[in-house]
């Protein structure tokens, strides 16, 4: 099976093509500010990344081919885990019910759909005359490339960033106006806990799991049996503090400052995701930089993240009680899972709950790759959004 994937971030696309569970190319395109400065809206860049895509397959010789292209899931609508086939819906929630949550990853259902309907489009034979069609078969008969039932590419997307299976009692905060939403990293949170059980011979469904994000977000939740109960919006600040977002904050001195007339809508929620946390005390979200200043005898650098070390610990020790103390292990992944200073630190705040294993980085690009395979070998069932 030829597999297609798009994973477009803020300044970057990552594109994949698979052979079943084989990568044949990896690519990471970067954006420069002054690319993308001409989109007033992320999905706007839509053709723009999409060209990228389709210029990097040609110069590689990979022609435009696919049984899937699968992309990173949008902010939709809250859904649960699991391979979405790409549909209608999907799209108009993508490009109108997304306003709040203006994120590169919307632009993922939309380039894999439109690719993959550009490939079928492309084995959709045309009539040749009143009786025949294109390779000489009668009309009514369908031609050997044409899309049935099936078309000839499907596209999906896999466990966004708003798959929310969340208890009753998660979703209930102390003001009814507000009720609690999880937005966190699940399509990697789910890989690595897919691949931590195959490692000891389980399944992830049946394990009790705590899983902890550490990116320029950070997003901790508590898997229960193959589902995430409980999790945080890691992007409109809540949980731990991480090198781009606040985390939660007093609520009193937030409304304070937002009526304090010193600062615009537009820059307060910069302030919650972007030019906060480590970025706003430090002035970067480099954490290798962070880290050389730490090593270099800078205290303040030095107590500011051990501070964000503190409350992720806090927060991981959180959704044990969610899990009643039953903790299979604890899970650390994401890029800072890099840094021996982070996890070392970690490790002697959280330890004594579970095991704690690291899984560095992320595996999003296999991850969508092998969630696309298993619903072309029938091993798994894409569901429809709706």
């Amino acid at each position: 099976m030829k597999i297609l994937v798009i994973n477009p971030g803020s300044t970057s696309t990552k594109m994949a093509v698979y052979y079943d569970e084989k990568p044949i190319l990896l690519r990471n395109i970067t954006h420069s500010a002054e690319e993308l400065a001409p989109f007033d809206a992320i999905t706007e860049q839509q053709d723009f990344r999409r060209q990228l895509v389709i210029d990097e397959l040609r110069q590689s010789d990979i022609p435009l081919d696919f049984d899937a292209v699968i992309g990173r899931g949008g902010l939709v609508k809250p859904i649960s885990g699991g391979v979405y086939e790409i549909n209608q819906q999907m799209i108009d929630d993508t490009l109108h019910g997304c306003v709040m949550h203006n994120h590169a990853c919307n632009l993922g259902c939309l380039i894999a759909y439109e690719i993959a309907e550009e490939i079928n489009a492309k084995y959709a034979a045309p009539k040749t005359s009143a009786n025949h069609v294109a390779d000489g078969s009668p009309i009514g008969v369908p031609p050997i490339n044409a899309a049935s039932p099936s078309p000839r590419c499907r596209s999906f997307i896999a466990d966004p960033g708003v798959v929310d299976e969340l208890s009753p009692l998660a979703r209930i905060s102390g003001s009814p106006l507000m009720p609690r939403i999880c937005i966190w990293h699940a399509l990697n949170q789910r890989a690595i806990a897919r691949r931590y059980a195959r490692g000891i011979g389980k399944e992830y469904e049946d394990l009790n799991l705590i899983i902890c994000h550490l990116g320029g977000g950070i997003s901790v939740a508590a898997h229960d049996h193959g589902r995430a109960i409980d999790a945080n919006n890691a992007l409109d600040g809540e949980g731990p503090f991480s090198p781009e977002r606040a985390g939660s904050l007093p609520a009193a001195d937030l409304i304070r400052l937002c009526f304090s007339g010193k600062y615009s809508e537009k820059q307060l929620l910069k302030r919650i995701a972007g030019k906060a946390g480590l970025n706003a005390h430090l002035g970067t979200n480099n954490m290798r930089e962070i880290l050389q200043r730490i090593q270099q005898g800078d205290k303040h650098a030095e107590l500011i993240v051990d501070a964000m070390i503190y409350h992720v610990a806090k927060n991981i020790a959180a959704e044990a009680a969610v899990l009643c103390g039953k903790v299979d292990a604890i899970l650390l992944t994401g890029g800072m899972a890099h840094s021996d200073y982070l996890v070392s630190r970690l490790r002697q705040r959280i330890d004594f709950l579970a095991p704690v294993y690291t899984f560095p980085g992320e595996d999003e690009m296999e991850a969508l790759a092998l969630n696309a395979l298993a619903v072309l070998q029938k091993k798994r069932e894409a569901k429809v959004y709706q």
